[in-house]
C-alpha cells in the first residue's frame, strides 16, 4: 500500500531528517516506528500524509507516486488517512458528538449520513454514551478516543498515530492500544510512531527502529528496542 524509495528529507543548514529510507507497507499491516527523539518518525508520518514533499526519493500510496498528485487532489489523498496526535486537537466547544460531525460537515456530507454514521463510530470507540460531553468534562483518555473515532469517520485505509499516548495515563495508554489494534483486525492498516515501550510490546507487531534519519533495524514481529 505504502512504499518509500530511496528517499531523503534534508531540511535547512543541510539537516538530514531521513536518509535512503526503503520501506513497504502492506495493507492491513500494523507497523510501530520507533527511535529516539529526532530519530525521523513525525517526518516518515508527514511524508505519508502529504505535509511535506521528499527531498530526494519517491513515495507510492496504492501505487500512484505521491509527487503526481497535485496541490488541488491533495485533500482527496489525505481522506485515505486518518490522523491521530499526542495533543488531541478537539474543538473545546463542540461536544464528542459535534467534534465527529465536523469532520464530515466541512466535506458536505448530509445530516441524515452524519445522524447515522457519527453514533456507529463513537460506539466502536467505546463513547456511545458519552456523546453529548464536552472536552472538559471527558477524561484525556476519552477525549483521545473522540479523536480516534474523529480520524475513523471517513472509513480511511490507513490510520497514522503519532505519539497517541503521549499525554495519557498507563491504563489509557493501553486501552488506546487496544482500539488501535481492533480497528487493525477489521483491515485498516495502522502505523504507530511511539516513545512508548509497553504499548509497542503489546502489540507485538512489526517494528521499524529509526536512528539519526536511517532504518537500522525491520522486524516482522518485534518488540521496543534502540538498536
Amino acid at each position: 500500500m505504502i512504499k518509500f524509495d530511496n528517499v531523503a528529507k534534508i531540511y535547512q543548514d543541510d539537516f538530514a531528517a531521513l536518509q535512503d529510507i526503503n520501506l513497504e507497507i502492506k495493507a492491513g499491516e500494523f507497523i510501530s516506528i520507533v527511535g529516539q527523539s529526532g530519530a525521523g518518525k513525525s517526518t516518515i508520518l508527514k511524508l505519508i500524509y502529504a505535509e511535506e514533499n521528499p527531498t530526494e526519493g519517491q513515495i507510492f500510496f496504492n501505487e500512484k507516486p505521491l509527487d503526481s498528485v497535485s496541490r488541488k487532489h491533495i485533500s482527496e489523498h489525505r481522506r485515505n488517512i486518518g490522523t491521530v496526535f499526542q495533543d488531541f486537537k478537539l474543538l473545546p466547544k463542540k461536544t464528542a458528538f459535534e467534534n465527529v460531525a465536523y469532520a464530515l460537515e466541512v466535506c458536505g456530507i448530509s445530516v441524515e449520513e452524519i445522524l447515522e454514521d457519527v453514533p456507529q463510530i463513537l460506539e466502536i470507540v467505546g463513547l456511545g454514551d458519552r456523546q453529548t460531553k464536552f472536552p472538559h468534562e471527558l477524561s484525556g483518555g476519552e477525549q483521545q478516543r473522540v479523536a480516534l473515532a474523529r480520524a475513523l469517520i471517513h472509513k480511511p485505509l490507513v490510520i497514522i498515530a503519532d505519539e497517541p499516548t503521549g499525554n495519557l495515563d498507563p491504563v489509557s495508554s493501553l486501552e488506546i492500544m487496544q482500539l488501535l489494534l481492533k480497528i487493525n483486525k477489521l483491515g485498516t492498516t495502522v502505523i504507530l510512531a511511539s516513545h512508548d515501550r509497553d504499548i509497542v510490546n503489546k502489540a507485538a507487531k512489526r517494528v521499524v527502529v529509526l536512528e539519526k534519519g536511517k532504518i537500522i533495524c525491520d522486524d516482522v514481529k518485534g518488540k521496543y528496542k534502540i538498536c
